[in-house]
C-alpha cells in the first residue's frame, strides 16, 4: 500500500503544481470581472446618472444572496456532498449569468427612472436608479457563484497539498486571483476610452471567464484520476458530510475567531478597492487615467508577497502571529490615509504599497489554518461558513460607505464635459471613511490575539509548521 500511495497523482510534484495553476487561473478570471467596474466609479456617475449612495448599493449588491438566502451556506453543503469538480463547474455557470444581467442593466439597456423599497414605515431602498438596483442584482448572482467557486478551489487546493506546501499554495493560488484584481484596475478606463461604452470591461470579462470554465474543467479530469488512484492505494474515502455537522463546526470557537477576523479584514480592503480610485483622483488630485494604477500596486504587491509569506508559515508556523501582524499594519495604513495633510503622490504609492503588505500576511496564514481545526469532509461547509460571514462585510461596508460619503462629505461639485456631455461630479472627503476602515482593523487586532490564546488551550498547532517532516 505505502508504494502505491507514493506514486499517486498528488505526490508528483509537478502534477499537483500544475493543478494549482488550473485552478489559479480560473480564479484570475473570476476576481477580474468583480472588480472591473472600480475603476469606472465617476463615469458610473456621470454616464448613468448615479449618486455615490447608488454605487454603493451597487458594489453591495455582491453578497446580497449570500447573506440573506443563505447561498454561500448551501454552497458550502453542496461542495461536501458533491464534490469539487461539479461545484466548480456549477459555480463558473452561475458567474456568467450574473456578469450578463450586470451587462444588461449598465450597457443602458434599464431605462432610466428610479426603484425604491419600504416595508410600513421602514425604508429599505431609499430611490435608486434602475440601472443600479437591476446591476446590483445580477452581481448578486455573480457573488453566489463567485463564492461558491472560492471555497471550492480553497478545498481543491488544501486536497493536493495537505501535508505539504499548503500556505504556499494556498497563497499563490490567492496571489493569482489578486493578478485578475490588478488587471480590473489597469484595464477598464482604457477600454473605455476606446470603446466610449462603460460596459466594456464586463463583455472582456465574460470571455475570460469562459476560458476559465475551460481550464477547470481540464482539472475535473486530473482530480477523477486522483481519486481512481486513491481508491486503488485502498485509501478510504472521507466520511460523508452530514447536516448535524454544521452545528460541530459553530461550536468550535477556534472557527468563530478566524470568521469574524475575517470579515473585519476584507471589509477594511476589499471596499475600500472599490472606493480607492475616486479617492486617488479626488485627495491626492491625480488624473483618472492614471488613478487606477495606484491601487494596483495593492494586488501585485500582494502577488509577490502572498506566497512568500505562505512559504514561511509553512516551515516556521507562526500563522496566529502572522495574523496579529497583518491586521496592526492595516490600522496603521487606513489611519495615515484619514490625514487629510498626507496628500502627495509618494504617500499615496508608499501607503498601498504597505496595504498589500498587510493583505499579504493575513490570508497566507488564516485559510491554512481553517484547515488545522475543521476536518476535510467538513471544510468546504466551514470555508462557506466563514465566506457567509465576510459577505456581510462586503454586502453592508460598502453601502455603510456610499450612504457616508454622500451625508457627510460632499466639499463641492465639479462641472466636466466628457464627450461632449455635461456632467456634475461631486467631490467628496475620505477621512471619515477611511477612520471606518481602520476601526475594523483595530477590532481585528483583538480577534487575532483571541485566537493565539485559544490555539495555546486547544493545541491546533496554527503556530507549528504546516509541511509534514
Amino acid at each position: 500500500m505505502t508504494e502505491k500511495i507514493s506514486t499517486s497523482l498528488r505526490d508528483s510534484k509537478s502534477a499537483r503544481w500544475f493543478v494549482l495553476i488550473l485552478v489559479s487561473f480560473t480564479m484570475l478570471c473570476m476576481y477580474y470581472l468583480t472588480d472591473a467596474m472600480a475603476p469606472l466609479q465617476e463615469k458610473l456617475q456621470g454616464n448613468l446618472h448615479w449618486s455615490a449612495s447608488d454605487y454603493g448599493l451597487f458594489t453591495s449588491g455582491y453578497g446580497w444572496f449570500n447573506v440573506f438566502l443563505l447561498m454561500l451556506i448551501f454552497s458550502g453543503m453542496i461542495l461536501d456532498k458533491l464534490g469539487t469538480r461539479f461545484t466548480g463547474i456549477l459555480a463558473i455557470s452561475i458567474m456568467l449569468i450574473g456578469a450578463f444581467i450586470k451587462y444588461w442593466a449598465i450597457s443602458s439597456h434599464i431605462g432610466e427612472g428610479t426603484y425604491e423599497l419600504s416595508i410600513g414605515s421602514w425604508q429599505i431602498i431609499g430611490p435608486t436608479a434602475k440601472s443600479a438596483v437591476i446591476a446590483g442584482l445580477g452581481f448578486g448572482v455573480f457573488g453566489v457563484g463567485c463564492e461558491m467557486f472560492g471555497i471550492s478551489a480553497n478545498k481543491a487546493v488544501v486536497r493536493w497539498f495537505r501535508g505539504k506546501e499548503m500556505a504556499l499554495a494556498i497563497g499563490l493560488n490567492t496571489s493569482t486571483g489578486r493578478i485578475g484584481t490588478a488587471l480590473a484596475m489597469f484595464t477598464p478606463l482604457p477600454l473605455y476610452n476606446l470603446t466610449k461604452d462603460v460596459s466594456t470591461p464586463i463583455i472582456v470579462a465574460m470571455m475570460l471567464l469562459c476560458l476559465g470554465l475551460l481550464v477547470f474543467i481540464f482539472f475535473t479530469f486530473m482530480d477523477k484520476r486522483l481519486d481512481k488512484e486513491e481508491t486503488a492505494a485502498g485509501i478510504q474515502a472521507e466520511e460523508k458530510f452530514k447536516f448535524s455537522d454544521v452545528g460541530e463546526i459553530a461550536k468550535n470557537r477556534a472557527f468563530w475567531y478566524i470568521a469574524i477576523l475575517c470579515v473585519l479584514f476584507y471589509s477594511a480592503v476589499f471596499p475600500f478597492i472599490k472606493f480607492a480610485t475616486n479617492l486617488i483622483v479626488q485627495k491626492f488630485e491625480v488624473s483618472d487615467s492614471f488613478a487606477g494604477y495606484i491601487p494596483a500596486l495593492l494586488p501585485f504587491s500582494a502577488l509577490l508577497l502572498t506566497p512568500l509569506f505562505g512559504g514561511i508559515s509553512d516551515k516556521k508556523g507562526k500563522a496566529a502571529t502572522i495574523m496579529i501582524i497583518g491586521s496592526i499594519l492595516l490600522v496603521f495604513v487606513h489611519l495615515l490615509f484619514s490625514i487629510p495633510s498626507l496628500n502627495s503622490l509618494p504617500v499615496a504609492i508608499g501607503l498601498i504599497m504597505l496595504l498589500g503588505i498587510a493583505f499579504s500576511l493575513v490570508p497566507s496564514a488564516m485559510w491554512p489554518s481553517v484547515a488545522k481545526i475543521i476536518p476535510h469532509n467538513k471544510l468546504g461547509t466551514a470555508y462557506a461558513m466563514i465566506f457567509w460571514v465576510q459577505n456581510w462585510g462586503l454586502m453592508g461596508v460598502p453601502l455603510l460607505i456610499g450612504t457616508v460619503l454622500e451625508k457627510y462629505c460632499i466639499t463641492g461639485t465639479v462641472t466636466k464635459v466628457v464627450d461632449g456631455t455635461t456632467q456634475h461630479i461631486s467631490q467628496y472627503n475620505y477621512t471619515i471613511p477611511m477612520l471606518i476602515f481602520a476601526c475594523f482593523g483595530l477590532i481585528g487586532i483583538v480577534f487575532a490575539f483571541l485566537l493565539k490564546k485559544e490555539d495555546k488551550r486547544k493545541g491546533y498547532g496554527l503556530e507549528m509548521p504546516n509541511v509534514k517532516s
